[in-house]
């Protein structure tokens, strides 16, 4: 007697395909991708892993619920501006301007006239109105571009005067004086770590000065025996010819305005204010917006970036031009929320949550992030749970929104103060699973230590 071979029941890839629910799958995430996925389910009937008549149903269990592999998460760290989770979560504001510059837009058209326009005119108008010493404002595509095209443009093959106490290290491992030497231009360093003055400046100031650059050193501190120089001081430094050194400031978070929050953070507005020629700082981080790098200052400099031909190579994108009018000129973005959230207003908040859970709430302190004001704390409260089930956050299971808790101490933290009121039913949906998944009960109880 012959044996058929059950795997002549799997069925034809070319069959499966035409399915309607593999053929509404493909419209939305690809043909080829809802392909490789039918391909794996077969793969696993050849080896013996799922029957035959199973193969649709696998397939279509693991088709991916989104085109992108990148996953929405629900930032619980407590740390607001966290660049491995993509920095500033953006405002609706931003997000409907985003959806609405996906088709064609006249980003650069004057659609009155029909004429070509400037690019991004509307965004670069609301910076203009949004920090009033702003003489002009032009906008790249990262804080790091924007540095580089303003030393490149001021000083390549040039020197570029900064005080040893500002050579910093930015995120990834990037490094100020490489970036500089990049650009073609020489660094001239003035100064110890802890203590510059303003005639280290001004002594190192000669025909081969192409800008002073004052750079905010992100995510340090240097305290004690210190002396540091202020825009003032600089603002009328001149060359052996008489002509005036260009002082660039790289505030580094985009804070436009002082906020009474960050009093050590600078901001544009008080940059420009007390002698900085032009502004460099990021777009998506304390202004809360999209990547992106602010060029604001004087008309005439940065003008000259403009013209210059790496600016082209840096400019940014329709979405981005979207994205960042609609921050600057609508409401308060959410990191402007989660900065500004008292901890007396999160308490009911996570004494909620906790009680749901059966676990116990912990006084924490969040951080700003993303270089920005690194020695303030932002105290809160949290919802402690096991690291394990920190570990389970992160990868739920499908349905279930993915969540990025944080350990201190040995302790797996909940934090509520950059999540939304509104998804606390999703935090409490997200940990159930996961403490259940590792056999830690939720009993009901509400222990609440730390709380007065």
């Amino acid at each position: 007697m012959t044996t058929i071979d059950p795997r002549r029941a799997i069925p034809r890839t070319d069959a499966l395909l035409a399915e309607p629910p593999f053929v509404a799958a493909a419209t939305r995430l690809g043909r080829s991708t809802v392909r490789a996925v039918v391909n794996r389910a077969q793969d696993r009937a050849r080896r013996g892993e799922i029957a035959p008549g199973d193969v649709a149903a696998t397939a279509l269990a693991g088709l991916p619920t989104r085109a992108s592999s990148l996953t929405p998460l629900l930032n619980a760290t407590g740390v607001v501006i966290h660049t491995n989770i993509g920095r500033a979560p953006l405002s609706p504001s931003a997000v409907e301007a985003i959806v609405d510059a996906a088709g064609y837009v006249d980003v650069e058209m004057d659609l009155a006239s029909g004429a070509r326009s400037r690019r991004g005119a509307g965004a670069l108008a609301a910076l203009r109105e949004a920090v009033p010493e702003v003489g002009d404002a032009l906008v790249v595509n990262n804080g790091a571009a924007a540095l580089v095209l303003a030393t490149t443009a001021l000083a390549a093959g040039k020197e570029v005067i900064v005080s040893r106490g500002e050579m910093i290290e930015i995120g990834d491992g990037f490094r100020l004086p490489d970036l500089i030497a990049s650009t073609g231009a020489r660094l001239r360093e003035v100064g110890t770590t802890n203590r510059t003055h303003q005639r280290d400046y001004l002594d190192a100031i000669g025909p081969e000065t192409g800008c002073i650059l004052k750079a905010h050193p992100s995510n340090f501190r240097v305290d004690g025996f210190t002396t540091a120089v202020g825009y003032e001081e600089l603002r009328d430094a001149v060359r052996p010819d008489g002509s005036p050194v260009p002082l660039v400031a790289d505030i580094g978070s985009g804070l436009l305005a002082p906020d009474p929050l960050l009093p050590d953070e600078p901001d544009a507005s008080t940059a420009l204010r007390q002698g900085a020629t032009i502004v460099t700082a990021s777009g998506d981080k304390l202004l809360g917006g999209p990547q992106a790098g602010l060029v604001l200052g004087d008309a005439d400099v940065v003008a000259s970036l403009r013209r210059h031909p790496l600016a082209r190579a840096l400019r940014i994108d329709k979405l981005t031009i979207a994205a960042l009018e609609a921050t600057v000129r609508g409401p308060a973005p959410p990191v402007a929320a989660a900065l500004h959230a008292r901890a007396d207003a999160l308490l009911p908040r996570v004494e909620r949550l906790a009680a749901a859970l059966g676990r116990g709430v912990v006084p924490v302190e969040g951080r700003v992030g993303g270089g920005g004001a690194p020695g303030v704390p932002l105290p809160g409260w949290a919802v402690e749970i096991p690291v394990a089930a920190v570990e389970r956050l992160r990868t739920p299971p499908p349905g279930t929104p993915a969540v990025l808790a944080r350990v201190d101490e040995g302790r797996g933290l909940i934090d509520l103060r950059c999540i939304p009121a509104d998804h606390d039913g999703d935090v409490e949906a997200a940990v159930r699973i996961a403490l259940r998944d590792g056999s830690d009960a939720v009993t009901g109880a509400d222990e609440r230590p730390g709380l007065p």
